[in-house]
């Protein structure tokens, strides 16, 4: 007797915008509606207030909260498959930064390889990196500079082999780059950034050109850096005070696409194989219309999808940067997610509205939770986990 057997390919969402940084993932199968009840497998309740995405490895889910009565900054971990709470470890109370009216306390997501989890909260100006065992207990705390910023802090670590890479690029006259040793939290290199502005955008690595390159976002510039040791490989000048969303890299065309958000929004397009400053050999286009502000775009085939907190959102032909259709979804500060060849794309009434990537605008389905929302989507093992105002959500096929 002959047994087939079909496998089914799962990821763990181990960080900001998933395995790979951009918010895709190779997940297929997902569902594509639901509400409040319709295909919710559970629902359970978030103590505290925060915007942190949650984070997935197998049985176990990670997010960020803060409690303002008590002024305590705290790690939660649930588990991924009913929702029941397992634990809350405080990092640390009594420091309250002042935030813009949109952001919290605890904006940043943390990242995890499987063995600790990661995360980065601000203690007074302090920017801090603390390490979680899976069981709660913490390894280490390290401050490797100084934040600065009328807005509050959102920094979202990303991991490379042994190191754990934050953006602390802000106003402070010390503002950095840096890697820290993931078992001990030390400085393994730390680069100062000679322009104080204002960065909320998380780096993301990719090997192109035929070197790792860490895409940064700060400084007034895009730039790449050598993950390994903090050497700087080429620069696109940006004129700008703030960076807030993510960098995308569309594998058809080779471009890097990156948007910066204040005063004037600029989408660039960039093909990363240069040296030193490329800001006149390397641009291949650069647009105002469909720029990105707070939430981080997705890329697929020809297309860039970006959106804004007026609820604007923008099909943008990869090739040329000419807009192909523009709608309005609702106002948004979440970022969407690619799963299937479908995007999920939400905005902050907790509507997701599912949307079949071409020259046209097609919608598959508008999915609400019930509850506002400015977390972003994870994917996990066949399901979507979302994070709400007061609730967690895991969105399945029920069978």
């Amino acid at each position: 007797m002959i047994v087939l057997s079909i496998q089914v390919q799962s990821q763990n969402w181990p960080g900001w915008r998933g395995p790979n940084g951009d918010g895709t993932s190779n997940e297929t199968n997902l569902p594509v509606e639901w509400d409040a009840t319709k295909n919710i497998e559970w629902k359970s309740e978030v103590p505290g207030v925060g915007h942190s995405s949650p984070i997935i490895w197998e049985d176990r889910l990670f997010t960020l909260t803060s409690f303002p009565e008590t002024k305590e900054k705290v790690l939660l971990c649930f588990d991924s498959r009913n929702g029941n709470l397992l634990w809350q470890k405080t990092v640390f109370k009594g420091s309250w930064e002042d935030i813009h009216p949109d952001n919290s306390h605890a904006s940043g997501t943390p990242v995890t390889d499987g063995n600790l989890v990661y995360l980065s909260f601000l203690d007074g100006e302090d920017a801090v990196v603390a390490a979680y065992d899976f069981s709660g207990n913490q390894v280490w705390m390290q401050r490797p500079g100084k934040f600065e910023s009328d807005n509050g802090y959102s920094c979202s670590p990303v991991l490379h082999e042994d190191k754990v890479i934050i953006n602390g690029n802000s106003r402070d006259e010390d503002s950095f780059l840096a890697a820290l040793n993931k078992t001990d939290g030390q400085i393994i290199w730390k680069v100062i950034l000679p322009i104080n502005v204002k960065s909320y955008s998380t780096p993301i690595i990719r090997e192109v050109a035929g070197k790792t390159q860490l895409i940064f976002l700060g400084s007034k510039e895009v730039a790449s850096y050598n993950p390994d040791n903090g050497e700087k490989y080429w620069f696109v000048t940006i004129d700008t005070r703030d960076f807030l969303s993510s960098p995308v890299y569309n594998e058809k065309t080779g471009y890097l696409l990156a948007s910066n958000a204040w005063p004037r929004r600029y989408m660039t397009a960039i093909i990363p194989d240069g040296e030193g400053d490329v800001t006149e050999s390397k641009v291949v286009w650069q647009i105002t219309k469909g720029a990105c502000h707070v939430s981080s775009p997705i890329t697929t085939g020809d297309y860039l999808f970006s959106t804004m907190p007026n609820g604007r959102v923008h099909c943008i032909d990869v090739h040329t940067g000419n807009t192909i259709w523009e709608e309005n979804l609702g106002t948004q500060y979440s970022s969407p997610v690619l799963a299937d060849g479908l995007v999920y794309m939400p905005n902050d009434d907790g509507v997701i509205t599912v949307i079949k990537p071409g020259p046209n605008f097609e919608v598959i389905s508008k999915n609400p939770i019930g509850e506002s929302m400015n977390a972003s989507p994870a994917i996990s093992n066949g399901k979507i986990f979302l994070r709400g105002e007061k609730h967690l959500y895991c969105i399945g096929v029920k069978k």
